[in-house]
């Protein structure tokens, strides 16, 4: 699986969010920002993703994932803390 089909899962799953990817083999680092996470619990953030991910999870095709899954408000304290 490349970072583009990652982005399209991930697009069509949480519809409006911004993906970044890096790949090192079959382990996935993924910063997922999305309005869909306002309210929820970083535990709901992830079951999101992984949600949109099962199919080439289940399949070994990603066989790790780190994620780090921000609203774009905590993306953009994130960002001016830089």
């Amino acid at each position: 699986m490349n970072q583009d089909e990652v982005i399209d899962a991930l697009s069509q799953a949480l519809p409006g969010c911004q993906v970044t990817v890096a790949i090192d083999g079959s382990h996935f680092n993924l910063v997922v920002v999305s309005d869909l996470f306002q309210g929820a619990r970083t535990v709901k953030r992830q079951q999101m993703v992984y949600g949109a991910l099962a199919s080439p999870i289940a399949s070994g095709a990603i066989h790790a994932v780190n994620m780090l899954t921000l609203t774009p408000a905590e993306w953009a304290v994130r960002q001016n803390q830089s």
